[in-house]
C-alpha cells in the first residue's frame, strides 16, 4: 500500500468539492491546487561570519526534510562588502508529499507555539500566491534551542495554480491556514 499524507487526501476528499461548489467549476481540473512551498531564509550576517551559512543550510535541512541549498549573491555592493557569488542565503523547494507533510507540521504544530499568536495576515500577490514571514526559526520542533548561535527569520511561499487571489484564499483557508482576518467583498 502506498502512503498518502492527510492533506492531500482532505484535498482530494474534502477540498476540491468545496471548492467546486463555491466557485462554481464545472470540472474538479479548474479547482486550483497548492503547487509547491519554497523555503527562503536571507543570512545577511554570513559575510562576516562564514559557519553562520552552513549552520542556516543545517536548521532549513532539518525543518524541510530535505537538502537546502545556498543561494549568492548576483553581484558586488561594496556598502556592505559584498562580492559577487558570495553565499548570503539558503533557500528549499518542497513538492509533492514532503510539501503536504511540511504543511500539516506547520499548521498543526509550528505557527500554534509563537507567543501571542492570533493568526496570519490576508495579503495574497494578487496572482494567488501567499508569502508568508517567520521572525524565529525556534517555532519548529526540529531545531533544538540549546544549539542555536542566532536567532533568524525564514519566509515560506505557498505557491498555486489559483487564478485570482479569492481562490487562492479560500484554497490555503481550506488546508486549515489560520488567517486573522476575515477577506470581505
Amino acid at each position: 500500500m502506498e502512503y498518502t499524507p492527510n492533506l492531500r487526501k482532505k484535498y482530494s476528499d474534502e477540498i476540491i468539492p468545496v471548492l467546486q461548489k463555491e466557485f462554481s467549476y464545472s470540472s474538479k481540473m479548474q479547482v486550483p491546487r497548492l503547487v509547491k512551498i519554497v523555503l527562503n531564509q536571507g543570512v545577511g550576517k554570513a559575510i562576516t561570519d562564514k559557519k553562520l551559512i552552513d549552520t542556516a543550510q543545517k536548521e532549513l535541512t532539518d525543518i524541510a526534510g530535505q537538502k537546502a541549498v545556498q543561494t549568492v549573491s548576483k553581484k558586488d555592493i561594496s556598502n556592505f562588502k559584498l562580492r559577487k557569488k558570495m553565499p548570503i542565503g539558503v533557500k528549499v523547494t518542497l513538492r509533492r508529499e514532503r510539501m503536504y507533510e511540511f504543511l500539516e507540521r506547520l499548521i498543526s504544530v509550528s505557527l500554534p507555539r509563537i507567543r501571542d499568536f492570533r493568526g496570519i495576515n490576508f495579503k495574497l500577490d494578487g496572482k494567488g500566491n501567499y508569502s508568508l514571514g517567520i521572525s524565529e526559526q525556534i517555532i519548529f520542533p526540529e531545531i533544538e534551542i540549546d544549539k542555536i548561535n542566532v536567532i533568524l527569520g525564514l519566509d515560506i511561499t505557498f505557491v498555486t495554480t489559483a487564478e485570482s487571489d479569492e481562490e487562492g484564499y479560500a484554497l490555503l483557508r481550506e488546508f486549515g491556514l489560520p488567517f486573522k482576518n476575515i477577506k470581505k467583498n
